[in-house]
């Protein structure tokens, strides 16, 4: 199953010190830290709490895959707004497009894919139908 949703979800990051390199921009590897915060409030907006779920269904969900394209470099003090939205849903994994934007200027876009495991073996599983249901 293929699903686009039309509107992205957004969170502010703010950019402190512990975020930035001798250079003063932001560590490139920190934009999936901000990736990863805009996810779980994307999720806990939809109703989908991780830790929660893992407890109720004794599954979760992990990262398999990434693929991150940097634009132009974000700065000590800027205001972020990192969006998340579905760009494929399945079974077993879901595809969120994201992007973290300061003002008009798109810094950095990428995709994470999802996959949901049993949490106790770590082994693929299909994601429960009441999360596929808020997400798609």
């Amino acid at each position: 199953m293929t699903h686009t949703t039309p509107t992205a979800f957004e969170h502010p990051v703010r950019v402190y010190w512990e975020d930035t390199d001798a250079g003063g921009i932001v560590f490139y590897a920190n934009y999936l830290k901000f990736f990863e915060r805009a996810r779980t409030e994307w999720l806990r907006a939809l109703g989908v709490e991780q830790h929660a779920l893992r407890q109720a269904t004794g599954g979760m969900f992990v990262v398999s895959e990434t693929s991150i394209k940097y634009h132009r470099p974000a700065q000590l003090d800027d205001l972020l707004r990192v969006t998340a939205r579905l760009a494929e849903g399945g079974r077993a994994s879901l595809v969120i497009a994201q992007q973290a934007w300061c003002g008009d200027t798109l810094l950095c876009e990428g995709t994470i894919r999802i996959g949901w495991v049993d949490a106790a073996t770590l082994k693929p599983a299909r994601i429960p139908s009441s999360v596929l249901e808020r997400l798609t």
